[in-house]
């Protein structure tokens, strides 16, 4: 009889599709790793897998303990079989930017799913990753992986992904390619492969919105370069351990709208449904394929996971209209926006000692009925004319009072590439004017009369 005794003997040896239609024009032979063969879908079933057995090990995790992880979904799906075969329970935390299909399919397989709010500093204590913290502290008998920094996460790449790889191409691989989320991925298959040949090139694919590339390029950890995103899987607003720049040669931006398209292309093109930063990784990497692969060059690209996570979002045209990201349809971007200005308007910030007095004065000159409220270089709030008359009615002293009594949040900082109605989603009662920055790193104020303008243009 042939059968397995659990589902995680059914984890890795995944197969090598090439593809044919999508990088149609583009030298050298494309291959890429469907890791949704995966019993859970994806390719966090490795690390899953590997990070439990360590904690077994070291006696970490003992025999009816609770598995406590902050994750974008497919960690907590590979955690969660990985926890029925061995008998654990599962706490998960997610952003609330996360599918509402990862979430189902976690409660589905018996999984306590929290949901966290994503636009928080990675510190602040609502976050997904200090929610999950804080429960292993307070559980007994409960280990917190932490797929960020657990070298167990790098380990299972290099042991299972990366021989894999060199296996299947019968050593031929010439160019790797993967998305850049917590680093296991992408830093444990590069090692191997460069062990085994250190001429292959390794091509990270980033989001606009994370800070991988500045900080590979500079060495800088660029706080103004996060803003949100919507892609779910790649990109980081933190360092993860994992991540091990050394053996990343080049790094590619791609925007959410690109690497939407691009999923929907691999479905409909070469019949792989797969999940929206398997878009990211294939439109990257192409992206430099187009510019440096040769005719024998051997590109292997790692698609993380499957469609099902996403159908309520890149699989659903209403959503993908919403947004702008259908190919037929032509929005403005932000940076188009800017672009249209002719670089005739500048930015009023009001400084958080500035007197409310004197910020009346000051708007009133400008002719304006907002501002940002800055600290030195950096934007911590926001203050507008309603409010401050409302204040002013409640208690007429608050004139000779710092503005930072009465600021409210700061606006929030867009990516370049986001078109108009991705921007009137984030625009409401609370949030009336989003902020951007060029290519020259200054400033911009998106208002809500500027996306009526770009809507009607």
């Amino acid at each position: 009889m042939n059968y397995l005794n659990n589902l995680t003997d059914a984890i890795g040896n995944t197969p090598l599709l090439k593809l044919n239609s999508v990088n149609k024009g583009i030298p050298g032979t494309i291959l890429v790793k469907v890791e949704y063969f995966n019993p859970g879908n994806s390719i966090k079933d490795r690390i899953a897998l590997k990070m439990i057995e360590e904690a077994e090990e070291k006696g970490i995790l003992k025999p009816g303990g609770t598995i406590i992880e902050g994750t974008s979904g497919n960690t907590g799906m590979g955690l969660a079989l990985v926890a029925i075969a061995k008998g654990y329970k599962c706490i998960f935390t997610l952003a609330d930017k996360q599918s509402q299909e990862k979430i189902d399919i976690l409660r589905a397989v018996g999984a306590e799913v929290i949901v966290c709010p994503t636009n928080v500093e990675p510190e602040d204590p609502r976050s997904y990753y200090s929610v999950a913290k804080k429960l292993n502290k307070e559980i007994p008998n409960s280990f917190y992986p932490n797929q960020y920094d657990n070298t167990g996460n790098t380990a299972a790449h290099y042991e299972t992904t990366g021989p894999e790889i060199w296996k299947d191409t019968d050593g031929k691989v010439t160019h790797y390619a993967a998305g850049m989320g917590t680093g296991g991925t992408i830093s444990g298959t590069s090692r191997y492969l460069k062990e085994q040949n250190p001429d292959v090139i390794t091509v990270g694919l980033d989001s606009y919105g994370s800070v991988f590339k500045k900080y590979k390029e500079t060495g800088i950890f660029d706080e103004k370069e996060i803003y949100p995103y919507l892609t779910e899987g790649i990109g980081e607003d933190i360092l993860p351990k994992n991540v091990n720049f050394d053996l990343v040669d080049h790094i590619v931006k791609v925007t959410d709208k690109d690497a939407a398209i691009m999923t929907r292309k691999l479905a409909r093109e070469e019949g792989l449904f797969v999940g929206w930063s398997c878009g990211s990784a294939v439109f990257g990497a192409l992206e430099y394929a187009k510019e440096n692969l040769k005719d024998d060059d051997v590109m292997v690209i790692i698609l993380p996971d499957h469609g099902t996570r996403y159908l309520g979002k890149v699989y659903n045209d209403n959503w993908m209209k919403d947004h702008g990201f259908l190919e037929e349809r032509k929005f403005a971007t932000a940076k188009d926006i800017i672009l249209h200005r002719n670089g005739t308007s500048e930015l009023t910030t009001i400084d958080q000692s500035t007197t409310i007095g004197e910020a009346i004065l000051s708007m009133n000159k400008k002719g304006i009925d907002q501002a940002p409220v800055v600290k030195g270089d950096e934007f911590v709030g926001s203050v507008s004319d309603s409010k401050i008359l409302k204040g002013l009615i409640e208690d007429p002293s608050l004139r000779d009072k710092p503005v930072a009594e009465i600021m409210d949040a700061g606006f929030q900082f867009v990516s370049p590439h986001d078109t108009v109605d991705v921007m009137s989603s984030m625009i409401g009662k609370d949030k009336k004017a989003l902020l951007i920055r060029d290519e020259s790193n200054k400033v911009h104020i998106i208002t809500q009369s500027d996306l009526l303008v770009a809507m009607t243009d």
